[in-house]
């Protein structure tokens, strides 16, 4: 994760853009999905749409599982 803050202009259209920077490093193309959620005073941007979001969210909770599970000695408290 980068603790870099990239800015963006809104055009009197609403309209905004993508830095090419953040376009390259998440794969979007021209045509790509973007999701936004709206948090209330801020948003979320979810590269990929929410599909690819929700993919990335069990591949990181299933790894994080399996990790857990390893540091377990008790064999009565390991998954069966």
């Amino acid at each position: 994760m980068t603790d870099r803050v990239v800015h963006a202009k809104v055009s009197h259209r609403g309209q905004t853009s993508l830095p090419a920077e953040l376009r390259h490093r998440w794969g979007i193309e021209a045509g790509g999905e973007v999701a936004f959620v709206d948090l209330g005073e801020s948003a979320l941007i979810l590269p990929g749409g929410t599909g690819r979001a929700r993919a990335e969210h069990r591949r990181v909770l299933a790894e994080r599982y399996e990790t857990g599970l390893a540091t377990i000695d008790d064999p009565d408290l390991a998954d069966q």
